[in-house]
C-alpha cells in the first residue's frame, strides 16, 4: 500500500505559529506607523497653533497705539495721570487695532494675561472699544484663548531714560502715561506640550499719523502731547 501523502500535525501547528508570529510582526509595524503618523499630525497642528499664537502677539504689540484708556468723555486728558500702557509680569494692557474677525469699531483696549485654566495656565485676550472704556467691559464676553498647557510664562518691558539711553529690562512698567520701547514675553511649556517658545521681543511702533511732522528725538510722552494738541484743534 502507498502511504498517504500530507501534512503532520506537527508540521501543521508548526506552520501556523510561524504565521501567527508574522502577522504578529506585521501588525505591530502597521500600529507603530499609524501611532507614528498621528504623532506627527498632531505635532504639525501644535507647531502651527503656535506659530500662529506668537504672530498674532507680535503683531498686536507692533501696533500698539499711544492712546489714553481711562480718560472719561468730555474730560481733558492729563499726560502726567493718563494710562496708555499697563505692565507687569503676569498682564499687559494697551490701545491698538484689531484684526477684523475679532473686533471693529476702531482701536479697542486689548489686555493680554497669563491666568490659571483648565489646562495649565493660559495665555488669554481680552477686549473692549477704547470709546467709553470701563475695567468692567473686558469682561462682558469669554476671553479669547491664544496659548494653554503653560508651565510657566512672563512679560517684560525696556523702556529709556531722559537721555534717550535704552534702560535694563523689567518685569514691572513704572510709568502708565509712556509707552515701552519693547516687550518681551517668555513661555514655558509642560512637558511633553508644544515645541519650544521661540522668544518673543516686539518692537513698539508709533502710529506714523501721531507723529507726523515732529522732528528731532520723538519721545512717547511727546507724541502723546501731540495726539492731545490735534485732538483740541479737532474740537
Amino acid at each position: 500500500m502507498k502511504p498517504h501523502k500530507g501534512f503532520t500535525l506537527v508540521e501543521l501547528l508548526l506552520a501556523i505559529t510561524l504565521l501567527s508570529i508574522l502577522l504578529a510582526l506585521a501588525y505591530g509595524g502597521l500600529h507603530a506607523a499609524i501611532q507614528a503618523t498621528d504623532r506627527g499630525q498632531v505635532i504639525l497642528e501644535e507647531s502651527g497653533r503656535l506659530r500662529m499664537a506668537h504672530q498674532f502677539v507680535r503683531k498686536q504689540l507692533n501696533q500698539v497705539i499711544p492712546l489714553a484708556f481711562n480718560q472719561q468723555e468730555g474730560e481733558a486728558l492729563d499726560v502726567e495721570t493718563a494710562e496708555v500702557f499697563l505692565g507687569s509680569a503676569q498682564s499687559i494692557r494697551f490701545v491698538g487695532p484689531m484684526p477684523g474677525y475679532l473686533g471693529f469699531g476702531g482701536p479697542q483696549v486689548q489686555q493680554l494675561t497669563v491666568a490659571a485654566g483648565e489646562n495649565g495656565l493660559e495665555l488669554v485676550l481680552e477686549h473692549a472699544l477704547v470709546q467709553g472704556f470701563e475695567e468692567s467691559l473686558l469682561t462682558e464676553r469669554d476671553p479669547i484663548l491664544l496659548i494653554d498647557r503653560i508651565a510657566a510664562a512672563s512679560f517684560s518691558f525696556q523702556g529709556r531714560d531722559e537721555e534717550g539711553e535704552l534702560l535694563p529690562w523689567t518685569s514691572i512698567w513704572a510709568d502708565p502715561a509712556l509707552l515701552p520701547v519693547a516687550i518681551a514675553l517668555e513661555i514655558e511649556f509642560e512637558e511633553g506640550a508644544y515645541t519650544d517658545w521661540p522668544l518673543l521681543v516686539a518692537a513698539v511702533r508709533i502710529d506714523p499719523s501721531v507723529v507726523a511732522g515732529v522732528s528731532g528725538d520723538v519721545t512717547y510722552q511727546s507724541a502723546i502731547k501731540r495726539l492731545i494738541d490735534r485732538r483740541e484743534k479737532m474740537n
